[in-house]
């Protein structure tokens, strides 16, 4: 039965009703997810012998079944239809791809002086949020400035709880040193309540203060910290000055706008707080043959605010048919009134023109690097003998340091560049210290194990597989195909030459074959590149692993020891390993530990071994 067929077959039994509906394709697989205020209707309108886009006729002719939810209202159908698209990434729906959440500058409310901090997610901690940032870089230049400016701690609560006596953020400026009380707390608070006023746009206020205590210090001769107040006012006027508008009646907002070829469209996200324009970033979306820029637009932003915070107003420069119904479902879900809108005149038409502008050159620079990256991968096939063009190409490398710690990591590349929200990290858990091979293996077999039901058609199927290695590593990968009969994957291996020196590689084929490059090859460059990500991405995967191990102490987990008995017991024995070897009366010895305690102590030890 054809797909066409198959859809008027459904809509003899689908009510008038809102809800949702969901294309299914062979192996249960989501075709697209679509809402509908008339679900009978809109599934009507698929049943049409013609009036279809290529898009639209190729979906249709892939269907195998339609399933319908219902919904009490057209509002909660445009929630669930995000909710399913999120879980089930349909080929033929518009996907955002970068769906993390922005960093926020975030002033802690608790028992402590407030902490300044970046956060992402959801703002489950009481205090409060500046932001969203659309660079995590921002973020922190933000933090950095705030820090010098305000004196302001970023120190962790139980860091903070530890000190006994300023640490080096104090003597360099850069921290009053609330943690042992060189600054009084209302004079700390006081602080605090003026870094929040400029970021709500009382900045000038704050420049004048410091601008009066520059000419008092100059005045007193005190030249060293007349400059310092100068750097204070220079950071916070950089801080202040935004990345290209500057609105003046704009207080909150987030601002979309759309440029598209036939291919991909790039949509530009501006930021704007307290009259403040906060960053901006692209996002490029694939899969739009077909499809109209309000169309795009709409399921973009339905997906775009499921996990972040929409301000008051939002600004766009396609007006689209469900736009009443996004700023329903918004402001119930913030209990404020959100307004979307396509501005006509005056300084928010100019902000959608220049945003406009920026997603027009971003789409330009993003199709020069497909075509660049179209080409390397051209050549590649072309320079490793490969049976067909790569689609999806995977690189491997393992990182440990004398077995410890040992992590794998995977990075993923294709003719968009490096698609860095598909990297994955492994952890090493059965393959023994040191056992390089065994490491590979390990990590490969389990990701080969979530290939087994997948299709080679699957976008996340992977044509070739490089890993950092030689005629071992490659072995190592063969067998863990084979282990788990998973069939057509080109292997590739590079091994660096006798001195280590890049331009000396050697490329392993899983036929056995070796390639060596010329030294100014593009290929060759390209290849490196790939390892080098790889490398980069595994030898940071294992610096968290290893600071986190460096980070836990035994002591922390024994019930009854708190931070002056683990100071106590780590002065007197020098470590948590010690403190285990430690006999009870060697432990009774210490300030602070009964001997119920010192049995404790003994018998979690004593248990751990």
């Amino acid at each position: 039965m054809i797909g066409q067929e198959i859809i008027n077959k459904t809509t003899h039994t689908i009510p008038n009703s809102p809800g949702v509906y969901r294309m299914m394709g062979k192996n249960n697989s989501v075709l697209y997810v679509g809402k509908a205020k008339n679900l009978k209707k809109r599934l009507q309108s698929y049943g049409r012998k013609s009036g279809h886009n290529n898009r639209i006729t190729k979906m249709i002719s892939l269907i195998k079944d339609v399933e319908f939810t219902l919904t009490e209202n057209e509002e909660d159908a445009l929630l669930l239809e995000v909710n399913l698209i999120k879980l089930h990434k349909p080929k033929y729906n518009v996907l955002m791809r970068d769906d993390k959440s922005f960093p926020y500058i975030h002033f802690t409310k608790n028992f402590l002086p407030t902490r300044i901090k970046k956060h992402r997610g959801k703002k489950k901690e009481k205090g409060d949020y500046f932001g969203p940032y659309a660079m995590e870089g921002s973020a922190f230049k933000a933090i950095n400035i705030l820090q010098k400016t305000f004196l302001l701690r970023t120190c962790s609560d139980s860091y903070f709880k530890n000190r006994e006596r300023p640490c080096l953020l104090f003597q360099i400026k850069k921290c009053s040193g609330p943690c042992t009380n060189e600054i009084s707390k209302k004079n700390y608070e006081e602080s605090v309540e003026e870094a929040k006023f400029f970021f709500n746009g009382k900045s000038e206020g704050i420049k004048k203060k410091l601008a009066k205590k520059m000419r008092e210090s100059s005045d007193e001769l005190d030249y060293e910290k007349a400059k310092y107040y100068r750097d204070r006012i220079i950071a916070l006027s950089n801080l202040g000055i935004s990345l290209s508008i500057n609105p003046k009646n704009l207080k909150e907002a987030d601002v979309f706008a759309i440029d598209q070829n036939s291919k991909i469209a790039c949509i530009q996200v501006f930021f704007f707080r307290s009259w403040k324009n906060m960053g901006n970033k692209p996002f490029f979306i694939n899969n739009i043959n077909g499809l109209d820029k309000d169309e795009i637009l709409e399921s973009f932003i339905s997906q775009f605010y499921s996990n972040k915070t929409a301000p008051k107003l939002i600004l766009v420069s396609n007006k689209f048919r469900n736009s009443k119904i996004i700023e329903k479902v918004l402001t119930q879900k913030y209990n404020r009134y959100i307004r979307v809108m396509v501005p006509q005149k005056g300084e928010r038409k100019l902000i959608i023109e220049h945003a406009l502008d920026n997603s027009k050159q971003a789409l330009k620079r993003h199709m020069k690097e497909i075509i660049s990256n179209l080409d390397n991968i051209r050549n590649l096939k072309e320079a490793l003998n490969l049976e067909k063009i790569p689609r999806r190409i995977e690189v491997y490398d393992n990182s440990h340091i004398q077995g410890s710690h040992s992590t794998g990591a995977m990075i993923v590349a294709d003719k968009e560049g490096f698609r860095k929200n598909q990297y994955r990290k492994f952890n090493i858990k059965n393959a023994k210290s040191n056992d390089d091979f065994g490491m590979m293996y390990e990590m490969l077999y389990r990701r080969f194990l979530r290939l087994k039901n997948k299709n080679s058609d699957d976008l996340d199927f992977p044509n070739l597989i490089i890993i950092d290695g030689g005629t071992g590593q490659v072995s190592m990968v063969k067998k863990a195909l084979k282990d788990t009969k998973i069939e057509k994957i080109e292997i590739v291996g590079i091994s660096k030459g006798k001195k280590r020196n890049d331009g000396n590689e050697t490329f392993h084929l899983s036929n056995k074959e070796k390639i060596i490059l010329k030294s100014n090859d593009p290929v060759l460059f390209y290849l490196q590149r790939l390892r080098d990500e790889a490398h980069r991405f595994a030898i940071g995967t294992h610096r968290l692993k290893r600071n986190k191990a460096i980070m836990f102490n035994p002591l922390d987990e024994i019930p009854g020891i708190g931070t002056k008995r683990k100071r106590a017991l780590l002065n007197s024995f020098g470590s948590a390993k010690a403190v285990g070897k430690a006999k009870i009366s060697e432990l009774t010895h210490v300030e602070g530990i009964s001997k119920n305690t010192a049995e404790n102590i003994y018998n979690w030890f004593n248990e751990l071994n």
